[in-house]
Parts: C-alpha cells; structure tokens; sequence
C-alpha cells in the first residue's frame, strides 16, 4: 500500500489514527513533533502526510510549507481543530492538498485517503499536448507552458487547468471538477477548489499579460471557465 506520515502531538488521536491506518495495509509513521516530521520527510519518500496544525514546537502551516518543499509529489492533508475559514485558505495556500476538522469520522478519513492516493498513482495520460491559446498543458508529461516559459503547477493545480483546458469556453461546474480533479464521491467543503484556482490565476499572471493568456473566469452559482483571448499579441 502507501507510505504515510502522521504528524499528531496528541497521544491517544495519534494512536487511534496509527492503529485505523496501519489496519488499512499502510505503512505508518508517527510523528509528535514538528521537528520529527521534518526529517521524517527529509530522509523517507512519501506518499502521503496527514498533519495537525497545532504542534507544540512550531506552528503547523510553516510545517506545512516544509513538507511541500521537502515532499513535493506527496499529497498533504491537514486534520485539525482550526475551523475557520480563513485557516483553511491559509493552509491550503501553505500547500496543503486537501483540510479536515476535527472531529471526523474514520470513514470519511479513509475514503478521502483512498481517493488522493488513487489519484496520486493514476497512469500517465497519452492524450497529447493541448494548446489553448498561448498556453500549452502537455498531459503525458505533466507540464504547462505558456510562451515557451514552463509554470511550476502542484499536482491538483496542473490537473485542475488540464481539465479546464480540454473543454475551453465551456462553463463547468464546481461538482464536476471536484469529481474529475478530486474524486466522484467527494464530500464536503470545496473551498480548496476556490484556493486552487486562485493559485493557477497568480502563476498564470506571473508568466504573461493578461491579454495574452487564457484566464479562469469565475460564474457564480456555477463554476468556472477557461477563457481564451481573441488573438495573440503580434495579431494586434
């Protein structure tokens, strides 16, 4: 199965959550301290990391940033108590993959596991490289271009503007890309769909003006869609 760490300083959430886990087919690793985490990242690849924000050396969103750094390919979930939304858009925007409160139920903790994992290890897709505009999203190789300059996309990031990009123009809605991007059977808040298109807007602003690239456009009630602009820079 996969390789999970869990960063818990709670004794009996940590060993509830090492025991639920490890009875999944997991390899488990506990960790009580930020500061155990961090090396625990730094010398073992990972597939996943489940993290509480409230660690009694450091503070849990600049763990959170770390992990991103030292796991990029890893998916991170963050369960804890901080249930405001302004704390889950900070630590979405820390690099987290996915914000739980707690409590939650182990059966709801396993089936969104289950689904960041599945997604993680899907095959390379062969479709070939899509242009949209000045933007090219090259499936097989997981990377995005526009101009010639590549955007540096998180997982969920590159996979959110690739299924934008297959059907441009269109509107598509917010339960459609939790289902492609995500899963079909997420539950829950979307707010992390929200702070994943604000980050593709930024890095797709950091790369080209904003005539010249493809922008998310926001539709309210609905969902969003990729607009394309009318014509390249040299054509006006």
């Amino acid at each position: 199965m996969a390789r999970l760490l869990v960063v818990e300083d709670d004794a009996t959430i940590g060993a509830a959550l090492h025991t639920s886990l490890r009875s999944h087919g997991h390899t488990i690793t506990w960790a009580r301290t930020a500061l155990s985490a961090l090396k625990e990242a730094a010398d073992t690849d990972l597939d996943l990391v489940l993290l509480d924000l409230g660690l009694p050396d450091l503070d849990g969103v600049e763990v959170c940033r770390r992990l991103r750094q030292a796991q990029p390919g890893a998916v991170i979930v963050i369960l804890t108590a901080r249930a405001d939304e302004m704390d889950v858009v900070v630590g979405l925007e820390a690099g987290a993959d996915d914000y739980l409160t707690k409590p939650v139920r182990l059966t709801e903790l396993h089936a969104r596991i289950r689904a960041h994992l599945r997604r993680n290890a899907g095959a390379p897709d062969q479709m070939p490289a899509v242009p949209v505009g000045d933007l090219v999203v090259d499936r097989a190789s997981r990377r995005v271009t526009v101009n010639g300059h590549e955007l540096t996309l998180r997982a969920k990031e590159f996979d959110l503007l690739a299924r934008l990009a297959a059907e441009p123009e269109k509107a598509v809605s917010r339960e459609t890309l939790m289902s492609d991007v995500w899963d079909e059977n997420w539950f829950g808040s979307t707010k992390t769909l929200d702070v994943h298109v604000a980050a593709v807007r930024r890095k797709l602003a950091e790369v080209g003006d904003a005539g010249a690239v493809p922008q998310i456009v926001t539709l309210r009630g609905h969902g969003y869609r990729l607009d394309v602009p009318s014509a390249p820079p040299s054509a006006r």
